[in-house]
């Protein structure tokens, strides 16, 4: 018997939505990783003496996201999954583009704007998670968004690589723009998969909201509702600001190479999305509060880990484990928020839910910066560990409520 968390047991056009939703997935997947990789380090290069706004690109993408989650989600309604999720590609290529201008001019504000626009981007890619839940049955929900975040795997596999070696080819006179040559390759790849894509027909102007949706205000001020977008942010917030700081953490200030950094990223985005191959599988097994607890626990270790040491392999196990404890937590809490919801109400709450998380991460970004200048890498995780406790303690608040309540 197939069991019922594996795509197998799904219905052949359901079971090909999701893994084409996953390629498409990894190929704009490549888009953050350069970001992160060479965005902090592209914007110190265009810098004068004050470096402490070398993440500003950096988080100008998280801005980004953060501006157009809303949008994203009602041009999904209005459009349709499919066009909103090719919107994303062609919006990348432009920032790429304009990234490139950026690099060309040495200008570093352009450069933050080319990033914010590719973070833009981020907020139709991140569509592909919704657009997997609404292809599936309510149980297979955790597995699909499991399942597509799997695509990150072949960005981990294959992003770095690609990067190290595009990054130069126009060194020196125009340094990090051949990595932006191959986002807008993989992006146009992206348009050819998605176009391939057959899904619900969008919902009508009209009839994007029922008659029987609650406002907003209602839907949010559930208890379960309040701490599922609570984890999430937290889970990806903490992790954006963490990972943002740690390529400059280890060449500026601990003295490493480009190439440990690079691998130090390479490994964080393998351990971000190689636990999706059983992440829906144990949250069927186990619930959605403990494996997202689970993960805001492996949060708390990575930065004792950070904190323990500067050589490279701390910053490598470091970089491993907070990527784990992103997975767990963060889908353990997108699940977790997709029974707060109905289909009629689910573009207000979706664009509101990445409104918020997409937001805090953006802040969380931009802060890392400044915390990385006046505190150093020590200051930066000791930041995460009372978020964590508090907000592990109201996901506990969560659980002993559900069982006091009756059957």
């Amino acid at each position: 018997m197939a069991s019922p968390a594996s795509p197998e047991s799904l219905d052949p056009h359901a079971s090909r939505t999701v893994w084409l939703l996953t390629t498409s997935f990894a190929l704009v997947g490549l888009a953050p990783l350069v970001v992160v990789t060479l965005g902090g380090l592209a914007g110190e290069d265009l810098l004068g003496a004050d470096k402490s706004l070398a993440t500003l690109p950096v988080a100008g993408y998280n801005v980004g996201q953060a501006l157009f989650a809303i949008p994203a989600a009602r041009l999904a309604e209005r459009l349709g999954r499919r066009a909103g999720l090719m919107s994303g590609g062609s919006i990348i290529v432009a920032g790429s583009l304009l990234a490139m201008g950026a690099l060309l001019l040495s200008s570093f504000w352009l450069f933050a704007a080319a990033l914010l626009l590719i973070g833009c981007a981020g907020s139709f890619a991140q569509q592909h998670r919704f657009a997997a839940i609404e292809t599936v049955p309510a149980a297979h929900r955790g597995l699909a968004i499991s399942r597509v975040l799997i695509g990150g795997l072949a960005v981990a596999a294959v992003g770095p690589p690609v990067i190290l070696a595009t990054r130069d080819l126009f060194s020196p006179g125009l340094p990090f723009a051949g990595a932006f040559i191959a986002l807008i390759a993989v992006a146009l790849l992206s348009l050819v998969v998605l176009r391939r894509l057959s899904l619900a027909p969008p919902r009508t102007a009209t009839g994007a909201v029922g008659p029987d949706a609650r406002p907003l205000s209602v839907i949010a001020r559930q208890p379960r509702f309040l701490i599922a977008l609570l984890c999430a942010a937290a889970s990806y917030a903490l992790m954006a600001m963490v990972m943002t700081a740690a390529p400059l953490a280890m060449v500026e200030h601990h003295h490493h190479s480009q190439s440990d950094a690079v691998l130090g990223i390479q490994w964080h985005v393998l351990a971000m999305f190689a636990p999706s191959l059983v992440t829906g599988r144990l949250i069927a097994r186990y619930g959605k509060e403990l494996i997202t607890a689970v993960g805001l626990g492996l949060l708390f270790v990575s930065a004792l880990v950070g904190i323990a040491g500067t050589a490279v392999l701390h910053f490598w196990a470091m970089l491993i484990v907070l990527g784990v404890g992103w997975n767990f937590g963060f889908v353990g809490a997108t699940a977790l928020l997709a029974e707060t919801y109905t289909s009629a109400e689910r573009g207000r709450v979706e664009g509101f839910n990445d409104f918020v998380v997409f937001g805090t991460m953006a802040a969380a970004s931009l802060l890392s910066g400044e915390l990385l200048d006046s505190a150093g890498w020590t200051g930066v995780n000791i930041t995460v560990l009372p978020i964590v406790a508090t907000v592990l303690a109201l996901l506990l608040f969560l659980v002993m409520r559900q069982r006091r309540q009756p059957a």
